[in-house]
């Protein structure tokens, strides 16, 4: 009996490169605001010179509309040699926080570790984890998936690029390892990495994840992006 291959879409799924959360005299600078830092902006340059040699064209490019996404994939487009307009897509941006300053000390490692951690969670805890005092878990699931699911199905486009965030990038990427709706914080997002899925009628399939140009093997790096920030904001001067 023959039988039909499945037709299948590429999606190139990037996170931001890499910011400061922090000026250099420690005051936190608001999340919705922060651009690339000059390590961001290499990155970006370097994702983009590797689309470019693979030969890799975007029919659509779609961002969370905040700066630090909007200006890496601006600067993947240029260097991949590509002309788009990036699409906004609001519901994309990154699980939202509360006030540092409402966090009681002794809660600052489960507030910026909790819902990015690598060990095993129950479904129903995990939904209900707060990042920062912020948002929940399930609650970014509800905005996400949605929001995912209309630029998946939507028409026009066979190579998709899309440039998000940590936090989303992993509730797109559990759910579609799944095949459900989940959440694996352990999926960690190296700054301008680049995850690549292929997506159809049946289902998503994830090619590779976190692949981080230039330092594919991530040699120098052995903490979180969440461990690090908190590391930073507990050394900032009371």
């Amino acid at each position: 009996m023959a039988m039909t291959p499945p037709q299948r879409r590429r999606l190139y799924l990037m996170r931001h490169g890499s910011v400061d959360y922090f000026t250099a005299e420690g005051k936190p600078i608001p999340p919705d605001g922060v651009c690339l830092n000059a390590r961001g902006r290499a990155q970006a340059d370097a994702a983009g010179a590797v689309f470019a040699q693979a030969g890799v064209r975007f029919d659509r490019v779609v961002v969370s509309g905040l700066p630090r996404t909007v200006e890496t994939a601006q600067r993947v487009l240029a260097a991949a040699g590509q002309e788009l307009e990036p699409q906004i897509e609001p519901a994309l941006q990154e699980i939202r926080s509360g006030r540092l300053a409402d966090i009681a000390p002794h809660d600052l490692e489960r507030a910026f570790l909790g819902a990015f951690g690598g060990g095993f969670t129950a479904p129903e805890e995990v939904e209900a984890m707060r990042f920062m005092g912020g948002e929940s878990v399930g609650e970014l699931l509800d905005r996400v998936l949605p929001a995912f699911d209309h630029w998946r199905h939507a028409d026009g486009w066979d190579c998709m690029l899309m440039v998000l965030h940590g936090g989303v990038n992993r509730a797109i990427l559990s759910s579609a390892l799944a095949g459900r709706r989940a959440f694996f914080g352990g999926f960690e997002q190296a700054p301008a990495c680049i995850n690549v899925l292929d997506v159809g009628t049946r289902g998503t399939i994830v090619r590779a994840t976190n692949l981080a140009a230039p330092t594919w093997l991530q040699h120098d790096v052995r903490h979180t992006t969440m461990e690090e920030l908190l590391s930073q904001y507990v050394r900032q001067p009371a």
